[in-house]
């Protein structure tokens, strides 16, 4: 079994959560991916270089100066610190972006609707799956950061919950996969408010009303989309829940 995990950026700014999440991934078991957001770094070395934060339905606007920013920090400091913290674990690892080893090409987002600017989305089929492969069986566990590439020279930022749920595609048709969403909440909540509020499971059709409810909204959209399409496209399992329970049950599973 392959334990596909990422992490968001709450879980990257808390140190404490991080600290005990690494320590539960490192003790799982056979082979494991992590993949990381970006934390709330990038965004304060934006606003310190005076560069506009742009948010459209809980995705980031990439221009070409917040794709400078963003690959600095997910692909590098975030990126190495996460890889030393679990080499000191005992947990050998590398750390990678998508365009390390052609892991992860992307193609650069349609301006129509919306422009992203320099944000990629991920094709599960053009994911180099011989390359993790061969990085898995070396007994290393690759760290993604969500910083993908054209494959025509370019960098692009894409949505570390889309990088996850297309590695967790992708890789499932080499070995049976379970995709994991790790934060700082106790799973998806029908209250935002109150964390004792996760919903045990969801359907399409939850989902959906929650949707038109306002339940479910923001940075949780784009989760759960990646949730089922990994369902669809045969992920054993993906499930949604509190970094501190990585190992334990409880949170929101997706069916």
């Amino acid at each position: 079994m392959l334990n596909v995990v990422k992490i968001g950026g709450g879980v990257i700014d808390d140190e404490a959560l991080l600290a005990q999440l690494l320590k539960d991934f490192s003790a799982i078991r056979g082979f494991k991916i992590l993949v990381h957001g970006g934390g709330k770094l990038a965004t304060r070395l934006c606003g310190a270089l005076q560069i506009p934060v742009q948010m459209v339905e809980g995705r980031r606007v990439t221009d070409a100066e917040t794709l400078k920013v963003a690959s600095m920090v997910y692909a590098g400091w975030i990126n190495k610190s996460i890889v030393a913290k679990l080499h000191a674990l005992g947990c050998p690892s590398l750390g990678l972006s998508g365009a390390d080893g052609n892991a992860i090409p992307a193609a650069k987002r349609s301006p129509v609707p919306v422009d992203y600017g320099f944000v990629g989305d991920v094709n599960p089929e053009q994911i180099c799956t011989s390359f993790i492969q061969s990085v898995l069986e070396q007994g290393l566990a690759p760290v993604f950061s969500a910083i993908t590439h054209d494959t025509r020279g370019s960098l692009l930022n894409s949505n570390a919950d889309s990088v996850a749920s297309s590695l967790a595609i992708a890789m499932s048709e080499q070995m049976p996969t379970r995709l994991i969403f790790c934060f700082e909440k106790s799973g998806v909540l029908r209250d935002p408010n109150d964390d004792t509020s996760a919903i045990p499971e969801i359907t399409r059709e939850l989902y959906e009303e929650y949707k038109a409810e306002g339940a479910i909204s923001d940075g949780m959209i784009p989760k759960i989309d990646s949730a089922f399409k990994a369902i669809a496209c045969g992920v054993k399992e993906v499930a949604i829940k509190h970094a501190k329970a990585l190992n334990a049950g409880g949170g929101t599973t997706i069916r």
